[in-house]
């Protein structure tokens, strides 16, 4: 019977994570991670095969991460607690979600369709699946502005704050609420 990893992923992807957060991207090198846990390296390149897999898998983890309050919201069918998820988890979660701005799950398939395809391929499946559940109970109103109001809005809301490693301030949640309201209750133009 082998044993059991000492250096788990989570405890690797935290590592980096922090690394991140104290000092940039470019930190969070395999080196540092392990010096970071106080691991030798090759116990980290036994887990992820390189720095940049790393990364990805720390960006899988924040949109897991980010998806299971919004999913919530989306099912309660609250557009507007949907859009303030967004704003909400990236001011208590700023270095994850500065994370999150550096890749796109695209350009993550491209690269790793191996190691990361399955995980790559199904990774949106429940917010999509509570989106369409969200959008049958408002046939009422408009996909479109919907779609802004809960993705468009709350990523543009918050990309410079976290771009600049700043969690967002509170102002920007009654921003958000005022335009979602405004976005859903306007008359659509004839």
């Amino acid at each position: 019977m082998g044993r059991s990893a000492k250096y788990d992923k989570d405890a690797i992807l935290d590592a980096a994570l922090d690394l991140i957060a104290r000092e940039g991207p470019a930190a969070a090198t395999v080196a540092a991670i392990a010096a970071r846990l106080g691991a030798p390296t090759g116990s980290i390149y036994h887990r992820f095969a390189s720095r940049d897999l790393i990364v990805a898998e720390l960006w899988i983890r924040g949109i897991r991460r980010f998806q299971t309050g919004f999913v919530q919201a989306l099912r309660a069918g609250d557009i507007e607690s949907a859009a303030l998820h967004g704003v909400r988890w990236c001011r208590a979660h700023p270095i994850e979600a500065a994370v999150l701005l550096m890749h796109r799950r695209e350009d993550l398939a491209r690269r790793w369709p191996t190691e990361l395809g399955a995980a790559l391929t199904t990774l949106n499946d429940d917010a999509a699946t509570a989106y369409r559940a969200l959008l049958k109970q408002h046939p009422d109103l408009d996909p479109h502005r919907v779609g802004f109001a809960v993705f468009d809005l709350p990523a543009g809301a918050v990309r410079r704050h976290i771009a600049e490693l700043q969690p967002p301030p509170p102002w920007v949640d009654d921003l958000v609420r005022t335009t979602v309201r405004a976005v859903l209750e306007t008359p659509l133009p004839r």
